[in-house]
């Protein structure tokens, strides 16, 4: 029996591993919850970079590695791609389409933290949905604004700055009542490409607030890059057989 490695992050992970029998392994960073009700084997912790990924490949004897982490884990792709290629198996990935401007939608793109702080000078009560990464510029919020922090869990915020722990799928009515009740004039979001987060970028596109976006990263290639569960799990089964 063949046996898979699935790197997961992404929602969609989850329902891959759910199709997967105890030989196979579904490996989290450890960010986020740990499920318990799999019948394949669940790793939670780091590898120790590619090198330490390719071993692991070697002594758990596998034939195929499935990365299907966030769209900005670039690292972590990175690693799983050069590590599949040291162990002369091959490296697929899950890779969610980006979400698309629609009408009516104010999209500004910025490519870092610098930029971004640029780009937020205008703005007053900024949202930011980037997971904890503001969380380290707390004492660098400009005396004129007021940031909400959206992240999986709460963490500690100060005088200028709410953290609100919160896990999608979120709705629009919730969104809304969010944008009415902060007084949002900016999101700032990753393009991740998740249905669970999409309702934020149809409130922001109802109220007319910009939105920017940090650039996704340039991804490691792959053997084989898919789009979608379905696709994937198809795929899977027939690797298998």
């Amino acid at each position: 029996m063949k046996r898979i490695l699935l790197l997961g992050g992404v929602t969609e992970a989850l329902a891959i591993a759910r199709t997967l029998g105890p030989e196979h392994i579904y490996s989290l960073a450890g960010v986020g919850r740990v499920p318990t009700d799999l019948t394949c084997q669940v790793r939670v912790g780091g590898y120790g970079g590619a090198e330490g990924l390719a071993q692991f490949i070697r002594d758990e004897g596998i034939e195929l590695v499935l990365d299907a982490t966030h769209p900005y884990a670039a690292q972590i792709s990175a690693n799983a791609a050069r590590a599949a290629c040291v162990c002369g198996i091959p490296c697929w990935a899950l890779r969610r389409p980006a979400w698309q401007p629609q009408a009516g939608d104010d999209w500004r793109e910025v490519s870092d933290w610098a930029e971004l702080i640029e780009a937020l000078k205008p703005f007053k009560r900024p949202l930011f949905t980037l997971g904890r990464e503001p969380l380290q510029h707390l004492d660098e919020i400009p005396a004129e604004q007021f940031w909400t922090l959206r992240a999986l869990d709460v963490y500690p915020g100060n005088e200028r700055c709410e953290v609100i722990g919160a896990r999608g799928p979120f709705l629009i009515e919730d969104e809304r009542a969010l944008f009415e009740r902060r007084q949002i004039d900016v999101l700032i979001s990753k393009n991740s490409g998740s249905t669970a987060t999409e309702p934020k970028l149809e409130v922001a596109r109802e109220r007319g607030v910009p939105v920017l976006v940090l650039k996704r990263p340039v991804l490691a290639a792959v053997d084989q890059e898919l789009l979608s569960p379905a696709e994937t799990i198809e795929l899977l089964a027939d690797f298998i057989r």
